[in-house]
This record gives structure tokens, sequence and C-alpha cells, in this order.
């Protein structure tokens, strides 16, 4: 049975321009702000352990 391209894509986009109303742009500025700082004290803590371990050699 052959797959469709154009039928995955229709089923993709549909899917996306179903859900894209209920997404709130105070959302979408709220998820970006977490994961920057989520990143942010992540690379703090890794940082800080690299160094603590390094400096105990």
């Amino acid at each position: 049975m052959k797959t469709n391209i154009s039928l995955k894509i229709g089923t993709a986009s549909g899917t996306l321009l179903s859900i894209s109303p209920s997404i709130f742009s105070e959302d979408i500025v709220k998820t970006v702000l977490l994961a920057i700082v989520g990143a942010t004290v992540s690379f703090a803590v890794s940082y800080f352990l690299k160094w603590l371990t390094k400096s105990k050699k």
C-alpha cells in the first residue's frame, strides 16, 4: 500500500490549524521565558560542577 505525501501533509497541517486557536500568545511567551531560564540554570550548574571537580584534581 502506497502512502500519499499530500495526505500526510494535509493531516499534519489540519491538526496544527485545529490546535492553533487554543494556544494563546501569553502561553508561548511564558514557555519561551521558562525555556531560557531552564537552559541558563542548566548551563550554570554544569559549568559550576565542572569547575568544582576540576579544582579538586
